[in-house]
C-alpha cells in the first residue's frame, strides 16, 4: 500500500511536470514577481494532497499543512496569500483534470458504453437560495429532483465509460448554472459522440434525441420509461427495461457518491467569488481523479 509520503512525491511531481509543460500559461501572475519563492506547483500540491488527506476547507488544508507539512513547504505564506494565489489558478484546474483523465486511462473500459449523470454544487440552499448573489457569472438558482430541493449553485455533469467492477472513467466533464436541464447540457456534447450506448435517467427522455443520435452518429440513448399522460401503470416489458436501464447506469451514481465521500464538493457554501468556486469545483474533481486513476 502506497504511504502518504510515496503519495505526496508523486503528486508533487506530477504537477511539476504538468505545470512546465502546458498548466503554467493558465496561472495569473498580478506582479512583477515571477518567480516567488514558494511555487506555482507548490500551491496546487498543497490544495490537492490537502484534499486528499479529507480535508474539505482551504482553511483546514492551511492548517494541516502548517502543522504536518513544513518541512516539505518551508516557504509556506500567510493562509491570505496563499488563498489569493489559490483562487488566480482558477483556470488552471479544469485543465489539470482533462491532463489526469488523458495521461492516465483505464486498461479495461468499455467504450461502447457510456453513463451521464449531473451532482448539484450548493452555493446557498432553499432558505438563502433566493438572495444568494455570489459568482453570479455562472451560478443562478435551481432545483435538484434526486434531493427534492432548491438551491442556489451548480451542477458538474460527468459523461464516462463504464468499466466492469469499479467506477466508471470520465470522459467529459462540464459545469453549468443550476437551473440548466440536464438534457440541455447534453446536447452541447452530444455532436462530438459516435457509436455506442449511453444510459442515462428520466432527465434525458427525448424521443427526436434519440432518432437524431442514432440515425446521424449511430448512438443510442436509453433511459428509464416515463408514463405517458393518463397512464397509470407501466406495463411489464417498460418495468423491466427501467429496471435494466438503472441498473446499467447505477456506477455514475456511485461515482458522485464516492467524489462527495473523498471530496465534499456539493456544498460550498464557503465560496465567495467565481474564481473559489472554479477552484472548489475543479481543483476537487482533480485531487479525485488522481485518487481514481491511481487507485485503478
Amino acid at each position: 500500500m502506497i504511504d502518504w509520503k510515496e503519495n505526496l512525491i508523486s503528486l508533487f511531481i506530477y504537477v511539476c511536470q504538468k505545470y512546465q509543460q502546458e498548466l503554467w500559461p493558465y496561472c495569473q501572475r498580478m506582479s512583477n514577481n515571477s518567480t516567488p519563492e514558494f511555487t506555482d506547483e507548490e500551491v496546487i500540491t498543497v490544495y490537492l494532497f490537502g484534499v486528499i488527506r479529507g480535508y474539505s476547507q482551504i482553511k483546514e488544508i492551511y492548517d494541516y499543512t502548517s502543522d504536518h507539512l513544513i518541512d516539505w513547504f518551508p516557504q509556506l505564506p500567510s493562509y491570505t496569500a496563499f488563498v489569493q494565489r489559490l483562487n488566480r489558478m482558477d483556470s488552471l484546474f479544469p485543465v489539470l483534470v482533462e491532463n489526469i483523465l488523458t495521461d492516465f486511462p483505464s486498461n479495461e473500459y468499455m467504450k461502447e458504453i457510456r453513463l451521464i449523470d449531473s451532482m448539484p454544487i450548493i452555493l446557498a440552499n432553499a432558505k438563502r437560495s433566493s438572495k444568494a448573489k455570489v459568482a453570479q457569472e455562472l451560478a443562478n438558482k435551481g432545483y435538484c429532483s434526486s434531493k427534492g430541493i432548491y438551491y442556489y449553485g451548480v451542477k458538474v455533469h460527468i459523461l464516462g465509460f463504464k468499466q466492469p467492477g469499479t467506477l466508471p472513467l470520465p470522459d467529459y466533464i462540464g459545469l453549468t448554472p443550476a437551473s440548466d436541464h440536464d438534457l440541455a447540457a447534453f446536447r452541447q456534447i452530444a455532436p462530438y459522440l459516435h457509436g455506442g450506448k449511453i444510459f442515462a435517467d428520466k432527465a434525458y427522455i427525448d424521443e427526436l434525441e434519440k432518432q437524431l443520435l442514432f440515425k446521424e452518429q449511430q448512438l443510442e440513448l436509453y433511459t428509464p420509461v416515463k408514463k405517458k399522460k393518463n397512464q397509470k401503470y407501466l406495463d411489464l416489458f417498460e418495468k423491466l427495461l427501467s429496471t435494466s436501464v438503472s441498473r446499467i447506469r447505477q456506477p455514475i451514481e456511485s461515482l458522485f457518491s464516492w467524489i462527495e465521500q473523498k471530496t465534499k464538493i456539493q456544498i460550498a457554501s464557503k465560496v465567495r467569488s467565481y474564481n473559489g468556486l472554479m477552484v472548489h469545483v475543479f481543483g476537487k474533481l482533480a485531487a479525485a481523479m488522481f485518487l481514481l486513476v491511481f487507485n485503478s
